[in-house]
């Protein structure tokens, strides 16, 4: 499903317009972004997702290539966790 079936889902099952639940999905996307850009806290949908932001250590890696060792830096990742109706759903319960 890309975003124009998920807006317009959104939209049917909302009973709402397109361009409706086309703002909110940019809102959402916003909101979460800047909340775990800041890093100091998480963002919990209870029961489907969780979005929080992780630093990853510095470490050393190869070079596909030439199997060079190379250095990549400290930096910081996101971490999306499922909630349990995510889950089951998944299952098909």
């Amino acid at each position: 499903m890309n975003r124009s079936e998920l807006v317009a889902a959104l939209a049917d099952r909302a009973e709402v317009t397109r361009k409706d639940a086309d703002a909110v999905l940019a809102a959402f996307a916003d909101v979460v972004g800047e909340i775990v850009s800041k890093g100091d806290e998480k963002v919990t949908i209870p029961g489907f997702l969780t979005f929080e932001r992780t630093h990853r250590a510095a470490r050393t890696a190869r070079n596909p290539q030439t199997g060079d060792p190379i250095q990549i830096p400290a930096g910081y990742s996101v971490k999306v966790s499922a909630g349990s109706k995510l889950k089951e759903a998944a299952k098909g319960q």
